[in-house]
């Protein structure tokens, strides 16, 4: 089991495995032992074929196999740290919507049908919620706030980025717990590199020529790591509270589901933040 890291450089998340099942961290996170982020890799679930094996998409599962996927959050949690009951599940759609959430949300997509629509991201300041989103090329961000301890986990695809979907993560916490950028830590997650995301010239347009390389013919290779790092920048959040994975989802396509890679045969990855009880805070 060998990650490819981006460009040959050193590992930038820690690499865990409890028995089958393998999750990666963010090291400067994992020093705040209030709260817990995990982000999932294909290795340690029950799904098969294109699917195999740590699936985490009910729909693509299909309808009759919801327990697969159940089966595969709990392995997840019990590995990572988390109850699979405390999951709140998101429902992506390219928004830049935020929602804030809390411990009466907890089950919501996993044991019971969600409260709402169109949300791609989660804010909350109670313990005991595990925040999840859900990828497969797109950028996973992550938000912790030390000084109130609070949390934000957010997807941003190209549209989310384009839009500033972690500039109104931000902005959401600012309003809902005092939340300061230049106190938070921010993560980058695994998702598509920019060698290999080639982009027309409708999505290009909407983002700064730094951002970009172009190949000629109206194609260019598009890099959403460096363009929503300066988003976090641009609403006030130090360089140096930036973790990059560098992990490439298209890279990897055997440890990581990619939609590119696969062509979209694929299941879902999934990103998870959650505060700890403060009586396991140590």
């Amino acid at each position: 089991m060998d990650f490819i890291w981006n460009d040959g450089n050193a590992p930038r998340m820690s690499v865990h495995r409890d028995g089958e099942v393998v999750w990666l961290s963010f090291p400067e996170m994992d020093r705040e032992s209030w709260c817990l982020n995990a982000f999932s890799t294909r290795l340690g679930g029950i799904s098969t074929g294109h699917l195999a094996s740590m699936n985490l998409s009910f729909g693509r599962e299909g309808a009759g196999n919801e327990e697969t996927v159940r089966e595969n959050f709990r392995r997840l949690g019990a590995a990572a740290g988390f109850s699979a009951e405390d999951l709140i599940l998101s429902d992506q759609t390219h928004t830049t919507n935020v929602r804030r959430v809390g411990r009466k949300d907890r089950g919501s997509g996993f044991s019971r049908p969600l409260d709402w629509k169109d949300v791609d991201g989660f804010i909350t300041d109670e313990p005991e919620c595990v925040l999840a989103t859900f990828y497969a090329d797109c950028v996973p961000l992550y938000f912790v706030d030390p000084r109130h301890r609070a949390i934000g986990l957010s997807h941003s695809g190209w549209r989310g980025t384009a839009q500033k979907m972690g500039a109104q993560t931000i902005l959401a916490m600012r309003e809902a717990f005092g939340t300061r950028p230049e106190d938070l830590l921010c993560g980058i997650g695994p998702s598509i590199c920019q060698d290999s995301y080639e982009v027309g010239e409708d999505v290009a347009g909407y983002f700064r020529e730094e951002f970009l390389k172009d190949k000629g013919n109206g194609k260019y290779l598009l890099d959403l790591w460096a363009a929503n790092k300066a988003v976090l920048m641009e609403a006030g959040v130090p360089e140096e509270h930036i973790e990059i994975s560098n992990l490439c989802t298209a890279a990897n396509p055997d440890l990581l589901f990619s939609h590119r890679a696969s062509k979209g045969k694929r299941g879902n990855l999934g990103a998870f933040l959650m505060i700890r009880n403060i009586s396991d805070d140590r």
